[in-house]
């Protein structure tokens, strides 16, 4: 059912999402649980995931972010799937490694609604999202999209966090006991799904490479404007076949 490069997709998620998840919650429990220390620790988690799985899975490492790609339609629906509940898991992997290895449990977050959370969480997750596709969208090299891909990071959570705890990722929620539906769940998903689109229909290139669904950048696939392939078709059309000339051989008698 599931070949060596699908399984290595979903590895490839699993492992992306548990690392940053645990990442976040060693810095966030530390003495250095500052909201700065925390963004920063979670910008070069995601920069080095994505330098070493990008030209697997395509490095999303958040629901909320592959929500805003199946949005675009820049994933399949059962990818899309997949790739939440591996991300998920991946999360509650790293909140029960963290747990072993302090021997302590960490307490829920109140399920508790409030707009300026929720705004934060959406607007934080905006600009990582924007970011993201800008990086993916210009075809840049691996380690360039990793770099912009984690400043984005550090960029989104610093930008919301003094009023929302800003981790910008409905699976890093689930593994800091901060799973509400109605703010780091909900916000993150409407963040990414307006920094995904803003970008992909406002600012993308005419022609550019795509990495979509794990491609790597040898692999992208181009996509041209509708101009460039009327002119090419055109093109094609104008250039008449020569028949080709047959040698004749007469018997002779």
């Amino acid at each position: 059912m599931f070949g060596r490069h699908k399984i290595a997709t979903l590895v490839a998620e699993f492992l992306g999402t548990g690392i940053l998840t645990l990442l976040v919650l060693s810095v966030k429990t530390s003495n250095l649980g500052v909201p700065f220390f925390v963004a920063l620790a979670a910008g070069l988690t995601v920069a080095l995931m994505t330098f070493a799985f990008g030209g697997v899975s395509g490095a999303n490492f958040n629901p909320a972010l592959t929500i805003g790609l199946w949005t675009a339609r820049k994933i399949s629906t059962v990818k899309a799937v997949l790739y939440i509940v591996v991300q998920l898991l991946g999360a509650w992997a790293a909140y029960g490694v963290f747990t072993y290895l302090v021997s302590s449990t960490l307490p829920s977050v109140k399920n508790t609604f409030t707009t300026h959370v929720l705004v934060a969480e959406a607007l934080g997750t905006a600009i990582l999202a924007f970011g993201w596709t800008a990086a993916v969208y210009q075809g840049l090299s691996r380690a360039v999209t990793a770099s912009m891909t984690g400043l984005a990071y550090v960029v989104g959570m610093v930008a919301v966090s003094e009023v929302a705890i800003g981790l910008l990722n409905p699976a890093v929620a689930l593994g800091v006991r901060s799973f509400v539906l109605t703010t780091f769940v909900l916000g993150p998903v409407i963040g990414a799904v307006i920094g995904v689109n803003l970008y992909t229909l406002l600012f993308a290139p005419s022609e550019a490479l795509v990495v979509s669904e794990g491609a790597s950048k040898a692999s992208a696939v181009a996509v041209k404007s509708p101009r460039a392939t009327s002119v090419a078709t055109k093109t094609t059309k104008t250039v008449k076949k020569v028949p080709a000339k047959r040698a004749t051989t007469r018997a002779k008698k």
